[in-house]
């Protein structure tokens, strides 16, 4: 059986493949493999947005110029117009981990 990680650690890459390979029955490096390959299509096809079924989705989002503040002297500072990725959790994912109010 694969370890758990401690009470407030995140699971390393190597315990999610341990813990998926036994729970589906295949070896870590088809699993390994399945990742890296789920990774390479949400890199390529996030511009259009990707989904992951039951977790959430990335997003490409257009964030607009705004004015900020230098926190350290206070002066106000220009900040341009830039593209980000997001990620917006599935509402599934939300319920399971938090509960359902």
């Amino acid at each position: 059986m694969a370890k758990a990680a401690p009470k407030n650690k995140a699971l390393t890459k190597s315990q999610i493949i341990a813990a998926l390979a036994e729970k589906v029955g295949i070896s870590k490096k088809e699993v390994a493999t399945f990742l890296d390959a789920q990774a390479e299509l949400a890199y390529k096809n996030a511009k259009n947005s990707f989904v992951v079924p039951g977790i959430g989705k990335l997003v490409l989002v257009q964030r607009k110029a705004r004015v900020g503040r230098n926190p350290q002297t206070g002066e106000k500072i220009n900040i341009a117009a830039k593209k980000v990725v997001k990620f917006r959790v599935a509402k599934a994912a939300k319920d399971a981990i938090l509960g359902v109010k």
